[in-house]
């Protein structure tokens, strides 16, 4: 679809206006934040826009749907910002073989980093085996590419001890990060989760938290208790300094 064919509906409701070259924000946290837009319903002008965010505030990455990779890659092209893509997005009950064939294609479009969800199932199941090998299997074809490979492992339907166990099994798989939530369940990122995942995983991975980051304050206690990546779709009043409340049941789907 051309940009002509915009709907006026979709440019009366951008996702935010960019600051200004003398408007100031927080560089640092910038830098540790996937820029994201992953609800059902984003358009291509939504997701040229998040790409445009996303070069003016020097973010880590974007993070879309799989759809979208070719058409940010293209976009974000001899930049410093990446494209980050999901896999196996929101539930991770795809199957081993489909979360391969999705990370193999999102790779060849141009993503540089991928997010994968874990079987929640499998995992409650006691199927570790079977978890640690769906991990391994995604972070394999991401590696034969040098890109990295994010494990989300939803915190708000597991107990602490399943968060145990599935950080454990994405560090023994191999992956670089492990992640809190896909902003699709009933919870998102909270303090106690982040500084658990950290403790589980030790100084060698990433902690990734995302779901319910609303505010500078939000982001820089949750970096403070062991994240070193944010998820939220609210990257641009984080930097800039606007207010609000962490929520440990909030759902924006980032």
């Amino acid at each position: 679809m051309s940009k002509e064919s915009t709907s006026k509906e979709e440019k009366t409701t951008p996702l935010a206006s960019p600051a200004t070259p003398q408007s100031s924000f927080d560089t640092t946290l910038a830098r540790m934040i996937d820029h994201t837009l992953l609800k059902p319903d984003a358009t291509r002008s939504q997701i040229e826009q998040l790409c445009d965010e996303a070069k003016h505030y020097g973010f880590a990455s974007v993070c879309v749907n799989p759809s979208f990779v070719k058409l940010c890659a293209e976009r974000l092209e001899s930049t410093t910002v990446k494209v980050c893509t999901v896999i196996g997005f929101p539930l991770g009950a795809t199957s081993t073989e489909a979360k391969v064939f999705e990370a193999q294609q999102a790779i060849r479009d141009g993503a540089e980093e991928v997010d994968m969800v874990i079987n929640i199932g499998m995992l409650k199941s006691g199927e570790e085996s079977y978890v640690e090998q769906d991990i391994r299997s995604v972070v394999n074809v991401a590696k034969r590419s040098g890109v990295l490979t994010k494990v989300i492992v939803e915190t708000a339907l597991l107990t602490d001890e399943e968060k145990r166990r599935a950080c454990g099994l994405a560090k023994q798989a191999g992956a670089d990060f492990v992640k809190t939530s896909t902003g699709f369940t009933r919870g998102g990122a909270t303090v106690e989760d982040v500084r658990l995942m950290r403790r589980a995983v030790g100084s060698s991975m990433g902690v990734k938290a995302s779901g319910g980051i609303r505010s500078s304050e939000d982001a820089r206690v949750l970096v403070a208790s062991g994240a070193t990546r944010l998820g939220t779709s609210a990257s641009v009043q984080i930097v800039t300094g606007a207010k609000g409340t962490l929520s440990p049941t909030s759902r924006e789907n980032e």
